[in-house]
Protein backbone atom coordinates (compact mmCIF):
# COMPACT_ATOMS: atom_id res chain seq x y z
CA UNK A 1 0.00 0.00 0.00
CA UNK A 2 1.53 3.82 -0.95
CA UNK A 3 2.58 5.78 1.84
CA UNK A 4 2.28 8.82 -0.66
CA UNK A 5 -0.10 11.73 0.22
CA UNK A 6 -3.58 10.51 -1.89
CA UNK A 7 -5.23 13.34 -4.19
CA UNK A 8 -8.63 12.77 -5.01
CA UNK A 9 -10.60 14.15 -8.09
CA UNK A 10 -14.02 13.78 -8.50
CA UNK A 11 -15.66 14.66 -11.92
CA UNK A 12 -13.87 14.73 -15.29
CA UNK A 13 -15.63 18.33 -16.56
CA UNK A 14 -13.44 21.26 -17.58
CA UNK A 15 -12.14 21.98 -13.64
CA UNK A 16 -11.64 18.34 -12.99
CA UNK A 17 -9.61 17.22 -16.19
CA UNK A 18 -7.87 20.46 -16.08
CA UNK A 19 -6.82 19.65 -12.34
CA UNK A 20 -5.85 16.50 -13.42
CA UNK A 21 -3.82 16.95 -15.97
CA UNK A 22 -1.98 19.92 -14.40
CA UNK A 23 -1.01 18.14 -11.44
CA UNK A 24 0.32 15.43 -13.59
CA UNK A 25 2.79 18.11 -14.82
CA UNK A 26 3.65 19.79 -11.49
CA UNK A 27 4.19 16.98 -9.16
CA UNK A 28 6.89 14.19 -9.73
CA UNK A 29 5.46 10.52 -9.45
CA UNK A 30 6.90 10.06 -6.38
CA UNK A 31 5.47 13.10 -4.26
CA UNK A 32 1.44 12.00 -4.41
CA UNK A 33 -1.09 9.21 -5.74
CA UNK A 34 -3.54 10.91 -7.74
CA UNK A 35 -7.12 9.32 -9.07
CA UNK A 36 -9.76 10.68 -11.14
CA UNK A 37 -13.08 9.75 -10.25
CA UNK A 38 -15.98 9.76 -13.33
CA UNK A 39 -19.27 7.86 -14.04
CA UNK A 40 -18.23 7.84 -17.75
CA UNK A 41 -15.53 6.86 -19.51
CA UNK A 42 -15.57 9.98 -21.02
CA UNK A 43 -15.05 13.71 -21.04
CA UNK A 44 -16.84 15.81 -22.98
CA UNK A 45 -17.57 19.94 -24.66
CA UNK A 46 -20.23 21.03 -22.20
CA UNK A 47 -20.36 24.16 -24.09
CA UNK A 48 -21.04 21.92 -27.12
CA UNK A 49 -24.13 20.42 -25.76
CA UNK A 50 -26.24 22.92 -27.19
CA UNK A 51 -25.11 21.85 -30.60
CA UNK A 52 -25.85 17.90 -29.57
CA UNK A 53 -29.42 19.34 -28.66
CA UNK A 54 -30.27 20.80 -32.23
CA UNK A 55 -28.96 18.22 -34.12
CA UNK A 56 -26.03 20.07 -35.77
CA UNK A 57 -23.05 18.56 -34.21
CA UNK A 58 -22.66 14.71 -34.28
CA UNK A 59 -22.58 13.49 -30.11
CA UNK A 60 -18.96 12.20 -30.88
CA UNK A 61 -17.66 15.19 -32.04
CA UNK A 62 -18.10 16.65 -28.92
CA UNK A 63 -16.66 13.85 -26.14
CA UNK A 64 -13.16 12.10 -25.97
CA UNK A 65 -12.10 9.23 -23.91
CA UNK A 66 -10.50 10.28 -20.74
CA UNK A 67 -7.52 7.99 -21.34
CA UNK A 68 -6.73 9.53 -24.65
CA UNK A 69 -5.36 12.67 -22.74
CA UNK A 70 -4.57 11.46 -19.42
CA UNK A 71 -1.36 9.94 -18.62
CA UNK A 72 -2.92 6.01 -16.73
CA UNK A 73 0.66 5.89 -15.64
CA UNK A 74 0.28 8.56 -13.14
CA UNK A 75 -3.24 8.72 -12.51
CA UNK A 76 -5.71 5.73 -11.19
CA UNK A 77 -8.92 6.30 -12.94
CA UNK A 78 -11.90 4.70 -11.20
CA UNK A 79 -15.48 4.83 -13.23
CA UNK A 80 -17.40 4.76 -10.62
CA UNK A 81 -20.79 7.24 -9.57
CA UNK A 82 -20.13 9.76 -6.36
CA UNK A 83 -22.32 9.10 -3.37
CA UNK A 84 -21.12 10.80 -0.33
CA UNK A 85 -18.00 12.73 0.91
CA UNK A 86 -17.40 12.13 4.13
CA UNK A 87 -15.65 15.17 5.13
CA UNK A 88 -14.02 14.52 8.62
CA UNK A 89 -13.54 10.63 7.85
CA UNK A 90 -11.86 11.55 4.43
CA UNK A 91 -13.73 9.37 2.62
CA UNK A 92 -15.89 9.22 -0.80
CA UNK A 93 -18.76 6.67 -0.92
CA UNK A 94 -19.10 5.30 -4.47
CA UNK A 95 -22.00 3.18 -6.07
CA UNK A 96 -19.18 -0.05 -5.72
CA UNK A 97 -16.67 0.81 -3.33
CA UNK A 98 -15.03 3.56 -1.31
CA UNK A 99 -12.13 6.00 -1.52
CA UNK A 100 -9.78 7.50 1.14
CA UNK A 101 -7.82 10.90 0.16
CA UNK A 102 -5.79 13.23 1.91
CA UNK A 103 -6.76 15.82 -0.42
CA UNK A 104 -9.67 16.34 -3.00
CA UNK A 105 -11.04 18.18 -5.37
CA UNK A 106 -14.79 18.43 -5.72
CA UNK A 107 -15.70 19.50 -9.69
CA UNK A 108 -18.83 17.40 -10.09
CA UNK A 109 -20.52 19.86 -12.20
CA UNK A 110 -24.01 21.25 -12.69
CA UNK A 111 -27.35 19.81 -12.80
CA UNK A 112 -30.92 21.64 -13.63
CA UNK A 113 -32.49 23.93 -11.29
CA UNK A 114 -36.38 24.62 -11.85
CA UNK A 115 -36.60 27.38 -9.19
CA UNK A 116 -39.70 25.60 -8.04
CA UNK A 117 -41.72 26.60 -11.08
CA UNK A 118 -44.77 23.88 -11.20
CA UNK A 119 -44.12 20.92 -13.63
CA UNK A 120 -40.79 22.33 -14.97
CA UNK A 121 -38.87 19.18 -13.32
CA UNK A 122 -40.97 16.75 -14.75
CA UNK A 123 -41.94 17.79 -18.02
CA UNK A 124 -39.34 19.72 -19.54
CA UNK A 125 -35.79 18.04 -21.32
CA UNK A 126 -32.80 19.89 -20.02
CA UNK A 127 -29.39 20.11 -21.87
CA UNK A 128 -27.50 18.66 -19.04
CA UNK A 129 -25.27 16.07 -20.17
CA UNK A 130 -24.79 14.28 -23.88
CA UNK A 131 -27.33 11.63 -23.70
CA UNK A 132 -29.86 14.15 -22.42
CA UNK A 133 -29.05 16.42 -24.75
CA UNK A 134 -29.50 14.07 -27.70
CA UNK A 135 -32.25 12.90 -25.95
CA UNK A 136 -33.86 16.63 -27.38
CA UNK A 137 -32.43 16.43 -31.27
CA UNK A 138 -33.90 12.58 -31.72
CA UNK A 139 -37.32 14.41 -29.75
CA UNK A 140 -37.29 17.01 -32.53
CA UNK A 141 -37.06 14.75 -35.50
CA UNK A 142 -39.57 12.46 -33.86
CA UNK A 143 -42.17 14.97 -33.46
CA UNK A 144 -41.27 16.12 -37.27
CA UNK A 145 -41.61 12.48 -38.27
CA UNK A 146 -44.73 12.37 -36.46
CA UNK A 147 -45.95 15.63 -38.26
CA UNK A 148 -45.07 14.49 -41.58
CA UNK A 149 -46.65 11.09 -41.75
CA UNK A 150 -49.74 12.19 -41.24
CA UNK A 151 -50.86 10.55 -37.57
CA UNK A 152 -50.45 13.69 -36.07
CA UNK A 153 -51.87 16.88 -38.02
CA UNK A 154 -51.55 19.57 -34.98
CA UNK A 155 -49.01 22.58 -36.16
CA UNK A 156 -47.99 22.62 -32.22
CA UNK A 157 -46.42 19.57 -32.38
CA UNK A 158 -43.87 21.41 -34.31
CA UNK A 159 -43.62 24.23 -31.76
CA UNK A 160 -40.14 24.13 -30.06
CA UNK A 161 -40.74 26.49 -26.52
CA UNK A 162 -37.45 27.12 -24.56
CA UNK A 163 -37.14 28.63 -21.66
CA UNK A 164 -34.51 31.09 -20.40
CA UNK A 165 -32.64 33.21 -22.34
CA UNK A 166 -29.18 32.98 -20.73
CA UNK A 167 -26.18 32.07 -22.63
CA UNK A 168 -27.39 28.36 -23.08
CA UNK A 169 -30.74 29.46 -24.18
CA UNK A 170 -29.51 31.97 -26.70
CA UNK A 171 -26.84 29.68 -28.43
CA UNK A 172 -29.34 26.80 -28.23
CA UNK A 173 -32.02 28.82 -30.44
CA UNK A 174 -29.59 30.00 -32.65
CA UNK A 175 -28.64 26.10 -33.59
CA UNK A 176 -32.29 25.35 -34.03
CA UNK A 177 -32.37 27.95 -36.34
CA UNK A 178 -30.26 26.82 -38.65
CA UNK A 179 -31.51 23.47 -37.94
CA UNK A 180 -35.12 23.75 -38.54
CA UNK A 181 -35.21 25.01 -42.25
CA UNK A 182 -32.86 21.73 -42.82
CA UNK A 183 -35.56 19.21 -41.28
CA UNK A 184 -38.31 21.16 -43.01
CA UNK A 185 -36.80 20.31 -46.31
CA UNK A 186 -35.95 16.70 -44.88
CA UNK A 187 -39.80 16.46 -44.09
CA UNK A 188 -41.47 18.28 -46.23
CA UNK A 189 -43.13 21.13 -43.79
CA UNK A 190 -43.04 24.29 -44.90
CA UNK A 191 -40.63 26.92 -42.57
CA UNK A 192 -43.68 28.68 -42.09
CA UNK A 193 -45.57 25.80 -39.12
CA UNK A 194 -42.57 25.71 -36.91
CA UNK A 195 -41.95 27.97 -34.44
CA UNK A 196 -39.37 28.86 -31.73
CA UNK A 197 -39.95 30.19 -28.82
CA UNK A 198 -37.90 31.76 -26.46
CA UNK A 199 -39.24 32.85 -22.83
CA UNK A 200 -37.54 35.13 -20.21
CA UNK A 201 -38.70 36.36 -17.33
CA UNK A 202 -36.39 38.97 -17.23
CA UNK A 203 -36.56 42.22 -19.18
CA UNK A 204 -33.79 41.44 -21.55
CA UNK A 205 -31.98 38.21 -23.43
CA UNK A 206 -27.85 37.93 -22.35
CA UNK A 207 -27.51 39.04 -18.76
CA UNK A 208 -24.35 40.52 -18.51
CA UNK A 209 -23.83 41.42 -22.28
CA UNK A 210 -23.52 45.00 -23.63
CA UNK A 211 -26.65 46.32 -25.16
CA UNK A 212 -24.66 46.58 -28.55
CA UNK A 213 -24.37 43.10 -28.69
CA UNK A 214 -27.52 42.02 -27.21
CA UNK A 215 -29.26 43.81 -29.73
CA UNK A 216 -27.55 42.32 -32.90
CA UNK A 217 -27.99 38.80 -31.20
CA UNK A 218 -31.62 39.38 -30.88
CA UNK A 219 -31.69 40.67 -34.62
CA UNK A 220 -29.95 37.71 -36.00
CA UNK A 221 -32.13 35.11 -34.07
CA UNK A 222 -35.67 36.86 -34.81
CA UNK A 223 -34.57 37.17 -38.65
CA UNK A 224 -34.33 33.70 -38.68
CA UNK A 225 -37.25 32.83 -37.28
CA UNK A 226 -36.78 32.91 -33.29
CA UNK A 227 -39.86 34.40 -31.03
CA UNK A 228 -38.98 36.02 -27.91
CA UNK A 229 -41.39 36.92 -24.77
CA UNK A 230 -38.93 39.05 -22.49
CA UNK A 231 -40.50 39.72 -19.50
CA UNK A 232 -42.43 37.08 -19.32
CA UNK A 233 -42.78 34.51 -16.23
CA UNK A 234 -43.02 31.50 -16.67
CA UNK A 235 -45.75 30.16 -14.03
CA UNK A 236 -46.39 26.77 -14.74
CA UNK A 237 -44.94 23.94 -17.21
CA UNK A 238 -47.30 21.64 -18.77
CA UNK A 239 -46.49 18.34 -20.30
CA UNK A 240 -47.38 20.25 -23.80
CA UNK A 241 -47.22 23.84 -22.92
CA UNK A 242 -45.73 26.77 -20.91
CA UNK A 243 -48.40 28.85 -18.65
CA UNK A 244 -47.00 32.29 -18.88
CA UNK A 245 -47.51 35.88 -17.76
CA UNK A 246 -49.85 37.63 -15.35
CA UNK A 247 -52.96 36.16 -17.36
CA UNK A 248 -51.43 32.79 -17.78
CA UNK A 249 -51.41 32.45 -21.68
CA UNK A 250 -50.45 29.05 -22.64
CA UNK A 251 -47.92 28.45 -25.50
CA UNK A 252 -48.15 24.80 -26.63
CA UNK A 253 -45.26 23.07 -28.11
CA UNK A 254 -43.83 19.64 -28.87
CA UNK A 255 -40.52 20.52 -27.43
CA UNK A 256 -40.34 21.93 -24.06
CA UNK A 257 -36.59 22.39 -23.00
CA UNK A 258 -35.72 24.32 -20.07
CA UNK A 259 -32.52 26.31 -19.70
CA UNK A 260 -33.33 28.62 -17.36
CA UNK A 261 -30.73 27.26 -14.30
CA UNK A 262 -28.23 25.57 -12.69
CA UNK A 263 -27.07 24.32 -9.81
CA UNK A 264 -24.24 22.89 -8.20
CA UNK A 265 -23.92 18.52 -8.12
CA UNK A 266 -27.00 17.64 -5.37
CA UNK A 267 -23.94 15.11 -3.51
CA UNK A 268 -22.91 18.74 -2.21
CA UNK A 269 -25.89 19.12 0.64
CA UNK A 270 -26.02 15.21 0.71
CA UNK A 271 -22.06 15.22 1.97
CA UNK A 272 -22.98 18.35 4.42
CA UNK A 273 -21.42 20.89 2.68
CA UNK A 274 -23.14 24.41 3.69
CA UNK A 275 -24.57 25.18 0.53
CA UNK A 276 -25.99 29.04 -0.68
CA UNK A 277 -28.10 28.95 -4.45
CA UNK A 278 -26.92 25.59 -4.93
CA UNK A 279 -23.42 26.11 -4.65
CA UNK A 280 -20.86 26.41 -2.06
CA UNK A 281 -18.77 29.73 -1.51
CA UNK A 282 -14.75 28.74 -1.40
CA UNK A 283 -11.78 30.75 0.52
CA UNK A 284 -9.70 33.08 -2.17
CA UNK A 285 -7.07 29.54 -2.27
CA UNK A 286 -10.56 27.87 -3.57
CA UNK A 287 -10.72 25.81 -0.64
CA UNK A 288 -13.79 24.84 1.33
CA UNK A 289 -14.44 27.18 4.74
CA UNK A 290 -12.82 24.60 7.45
CA UNK A 291 -11.71 22.23 5.37
CA UNK A 292 -7.91 22.94 4.52
CA UNK A 293 -7.55 19.76 2.36
CA UNK A 294 -10.94 20.16 0.08
CA UNK A 295 -10.82 22.14 -2.53
CA UNK A 296 -14.56 23.52 -4.63
CA UNK A 297 -13.64 24.05 -8.42
CA UNK A 298 -16.32 24.43 -11.36
CA UNK A 299 -20.38 24.75 -11.07
CA UNK A 300 -19.79 23.35 -7.58
CA UNK A 301 -18.79 26.61 -5.93
CA UNK A 302 -19.19 30.32 -5.73
CA UNK A 303 -15.61 32.60 -6.36
CA UNK A 304 -16.10 36.18 -5.22
CA UNK A 305 -15.11 39.03 -7.76
CA UNK A 306 -13.88 41.04 -5.16
CA UNK A 307 -13.55 44.19 -7.36
CA UNK A 308 -17.64 44.33 -8.07
CA UNK A 309 -18.22 42.51 -5.12
CA UNK A 310 -20.25 39.66 -5.98
CA UNK A 311 -19.38 35.88 -7.93
CA UNK A 312 -18.09 35.32 -10.72
CA UNK A 313 -20.45 33.88 -13.51
CA UNK A 314 -20.03 30.26 -14.21
CA UNK A 315 -18.39 29.76 -17.49
CA UNK A 316 -15.93 27.03 -18.73
CA UNK A 317 -12.85 29.65 -19.06
CA UNK A 318 -13.18 29.88 -15.08
CA UNK A 319 -13.36 26.28 -14.45
CA UNK A 320 -10.36 26.00 -16.90
CA UNK A 321 -8.64 28.95 -14.63
CA UNK A 322 -9.65 27.39 -11.47
CA UNK A 323 -7.64 24.13 -12.44
CA UNK A 324 -4.42 26.06 -12.25
CA UNK A 325 -4.59 27.44 -9.06
CA UNK A 326 -5.74 24.45 -7.48
CA UNK A 327 -3.13 22.37 -8.72
CA UNK A 328 -0.45 25.08 -8.01
CA UNK A 329 -2.03 24.99 -4.04
CA UNK A 330 -1.82 21.51 -3.79
CA UNK A 331 1.63 21.27 -5.25
CA UNK A 332 2.09 23.96 -2.54
CA UNK A 333 0.70 21.97 0.34
CA UNK A 334 2.36 18.74 -0.51
CA UNK A 335 5.63 20.87 -0.26
CA UNK A 336 4.96 23.11 2.31
CA UNK A 337 4.54 26.42 0.46
CA UNK A 338 2.43 29.20 0.62
CA UNK A 339 -0.84 28.95 -1.34
CA UNK A 340 -1.93 31.49 -3.92
CA UNK A 341 -5.70 33.26 -4.05
CA UNK A 342 -7.51 32.57 -7.62
CA UNK A 343 -7.02 35.49 -9.61
CA UNK A 344 -9.01 35.44 -12.59
CA UNK A 345 -8.02 36.86 -16.67
CA UNK A 346 -11.15 37.56 -18.32
CA UNK A 347 -10.09 37.16 -21.96
CA UNK A 348 -13.89 37.82 -22.88
CA UNK A 349 -16.65 36.09 -23.72
CA UNK A 350 -18.03 34.80 -27.38
CA UNK A 351 -21.74 33.48 -28.05
CA UNK A 352 -22.18 31.33 -30.74
CA UNK A 353 -25.72 32.26 -32.40
CA UNK A 354 -26.12 29.22 -35.06
CA UNK A 355 -24.28 28.62 -38.39
CA UNK A 356 -21.34 31.39 -39.12
CA UNK A 357 -23.78 33.99 -36.38
CA UNK A 358 -22.07 34.80 -33.34
CA UNK A 359 -20.89 38.20 -31.42
CA UNK A 360 -18.79 38.73 -28.15
CA UNK A 361 -16.23 40.23 -26.92
CA UNK A 362 -12.38 39.68 -26.63
CA UNK A 363 -9.56 40.70 -24.64
CA UNK A 364 -10.58 44.39 -23.22
CA UNK A 365 -14.06 44.37 -24.27
CA UNK A 366 -13.29 44.47 -27.92
CA UNK A 367 -16.15 43.36 -29.82
CA UNK A 368 -16.84 41.20 -32.27
CA UNK A 369 -19.94 39.79 -34.82
CA UNK A 370 -20.56 37.36 -37.23
CA UNK A 371 -18.08 35.51 -38.98
CA UNK A 372 -15.15 36.77 -36.96
CA UNK A 373 -17.14 36.52 -33.77
CA UNK A 374 -17.33 32.79 -34.91
CA UNK A 375 -14.01 32.30 -36.04
CA UNK A 376 -12.65 33.51 -32.45
CA UNK A 377 -15.31 31.15 -30.89
CA UNK A 378 -13.65 28.36 -32.56
CA UNK A 379 -10.38 29.22 -31.76
CA UNK A 380 -11.42 29.65 -28.08
CA UNK A 381 -12.65 25.96 -28.54
CA UNK A 382 -9.87 24.43 -30.20
CA UNK A 383 -7.50 26.58 -27.62
CA UNK A 384 -9.03 24.04 -24.62
CA UNK A 385 -8.54 21.12 -26.89
CA UNK A 386 -5.14 21.93 -27.40
CA UNK A 387 -4.46 22.75 -23.31
CA UNK A 388 -5.48 19.17 -22.34
CA UNK A 389 -4.46 16.99 -25.23
CA UNK A 390 -2.07 19.06 -27.88
CA UNK A 391 -2.36 19.31 -31.19
CA UNK A 392 -3.17 15.67 -32.02
CA UNK A 393 -6.70 16.27 -30.23
CA UNK A 394 -6.76 19.59 -31.79
CA UNK A 395 -7.65 17.56 -35.29
CA UNK A 396 -9.08 15.06 -33.84
CA UNK A 397 -12.18 16.89 -32.15
CA UNK A 398 -11.84 20.70 -33.27
CA UNK A 399 -13.67 23.11 -35.22
CA UNK A 400 -11.27 23.26 -38.05
CA UNK A 401 -13.97 24.39 -40.97
CA UNK A 402 -14.31 27.93 -41.66
CA UNK A 403 -17.36 29.55 -42.01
Amino acid sequence: MSNKPKIVVLGAGYAGMMTTKRLTQKLGAEEADIVLVNKHNYHYQSTWLHEVAAGTIDVNKVRMLITDVIDTNRVEIVYDTVQEVKKDEQQVILENSELDYDYLVFSLGFEKASFGIPGMEENSMSIESVDKSRLISEHIEHQFARYSSGKETNDDLLNIVVGGSGFTGIEFVGELAEKVPELCRKYDIERSKVRIINVEAAPSILPGFDEELVAYARKSLEDRGVEFRIGTKIQECKPNAFIVGEDNEEIKAGTIVWTGGVQGSSILSKSGFEVFKGKVNVDGDLRVPGYENIFMLGDCSWVMDKENDRPYPPTAQLAIQEADTAANNLAALLRGEQLEDFVFDNKGTVASLGGSHAMGTVFSGYKLYGKTARTMKNVIDNRYLFMLGGPKLVLKKGKLRPF
